[in-house]
């Protein structure tokens, strides 16, 4: 079972979650019903759901209106694209993504999941754990989800037996076993009627664990799991020329977002790639000092020596450096109608950093379907695999696993400037 629920205390900042799972097992409607159960619905769009739904010949409202906003979608029944929805329930803040469930959207799906902190898997309790169960869980493991809660929906019609719901729990565990997946929560659900979404309901009263919103309540947000590093990638060298400001002829600060971890004020701090060591003097945000800042703020940092510090270079804690490497390993997944080509030249871009770089070699290709490996000479769009990448410039990396940030890059191509791979750092 779960750790979500053994997590200390409850963490209210900002949750992103991710729904997923195969065509028509209810992801857009488990989205409307939150959003429904959760009050946090325009009374205008309300009327248009209901209006929709009429003219669909449909007594009770279709609340998968509420995410399938594509008119492609509308007209299909499915969901072609990741659909992002914002809503609060007074204790903490959500961004869900709805993304796709049929295999030639794989790469929509690698997208929505690289900022989740939750996915939940949604397997229809007449079906049971199907291929596309196993290769969400699997792209979802991959991306680093820290959380995966596996909603058992159509509850209600399977008589809402509790056998149907601990037969696909086992079956679940046990492939979820073979993939090293630990922290999964099961719960029974009813998306449809609303039954242990938000409300408990009446009809699943044999389930005694928290309902899903219980569970998104207390899940951890990012940069919570475990300890990070500091890394600050330079975005841009503020350099003033104010004439009238003598005070502003000495001023050079370092902007940009940080990516993880934490700084204040005194901190020695290494410049990448050059090495140089200084301290942190001031911590501004719109021309305030701040004493400290954390993951996700965007700052402008001061440091007590002259440095010469551009755009690319990355500003983290001295004795917490980063692998500095012109060489890498990863798991990538390749977004592009063009196959890649081990022959072409393509651009790296990780953090704020660029490099050109070759494909020094595929491992292998993962049938995400299978979880086979399989040999491969080239990838074509949505293939995932491992690959080893040569850069002519050093990039500052850790492990996905162990930094989303510094441990994730995209691949360009020059020509169109296009992204056409999204890699993760092994």
């Amino acid at each position: 079972m779960s750790a979500i629920e053994n997590i200390p205390g409850m963490d209210n900042g900002l949750l992103r979650f991710l729904t997923c799972g195969s065509v028509d097992d209810g992801k857009s409607t488990l989205i409307g019903r939150l959003l429904f159960d959760s009050k946090t619905i325009l009374v205008d769009t309300l009327h248009a759901i209901e209006r929709t739904s009429k003219k669909r010949g449909l007594e009770a409202i279709d609340l998968s209106l509420l995410t399938d906003g594509l008119q492609a979608e509308r007209e299909q029944g499915i969901t072609i694209d990741v659909a992002y929805r914002y809503f609060t329930t007074g204790t903490r803040k959500y961004i869900i993504a709805d993304a796709p469930g049929h295999e030639q959207y794989t790469r929509n799906m690698v997208t929505a999941a690289s900022t989740a902190d939750l996915a939940i898997i949604l397997i229809d309790a007449r079906k049971g754990v199907l291929t596309q169960t196993r290769r969400h869980s699997y792209l979802a493991h991959l991306v680093n989800i820290p959380h995966l809660v596996v909603a058992i929906n159509k509850m209600d019609l399977v008589d809402c037996s509790q056998t149907v719901f601990e037969q696909i729990m086992s079956d679940y565990l046990d492939f979820a076993a073979k993939l090293g997946i630990e922290d999964v929560h099961f719960i029974p659900m009813s998306a449809l009627n609303g039954d242990m979404v938000v409300d408990r309901g009446e009809r699943l009263d044999w389930y005694q664990g928290p309902t899903l919103i219980e569970l998104l309540e207390a899940a951890s947000a990012s940069h919570t799991e475990h300890a990070e590093g500091f890394r600050f990638p330079v975005q841009y060298v503020c350099r003033p020329q104010d004439s009238a400001n003598p005070d502003l002829h000495d001023y050079r600060g370092f902007m940009g977002r940080v990516e993880s971890g934490a700084v204040a004020v005194g901190d020695a701090v290494t410049i990448l790639p050059s090495g140089r060591e200084s301290r942190v003097k001031d911590i501004q945000v719109s021309n305030q000092s701040l004493p400290r800042a954390y993951a996700e703020q965007s700052i402008t940092l001061l440091l007590d020596d002259e440095i010469d510090i551009s755009r690319g270079d990355m500003i983290v804690k001295s004795g917490e450096l980063p692998n500095i490497t012109k060489q890498v390993d990863a798991m990538l997944c390749w977004l592009s109608e063009s196959p890649l080509d081990p022959r072409r030249k393509y651009l790296i871009r990780h953090t704020t950093r660029e490099s050109k770089a070759m494909l020094a070699g595929i491992g292998f290709r993962m049938d995400i379907n299978t979880m086979a490996h399989q040999a491969a000479e080239k990838l074509a769009m949505n293939d995932i695999a491992r690959v080893s990448l040569k850069l002519a410039q050093p990039i500052f990396v850790d492990p996905y696993a162990d930094n989303r940030a510094t441990g994730a890059f995209i691949v360009i191509d020059e020509s169109s400037n296009n992204t056409v791979g999204a890699g993760m750092i092994l």
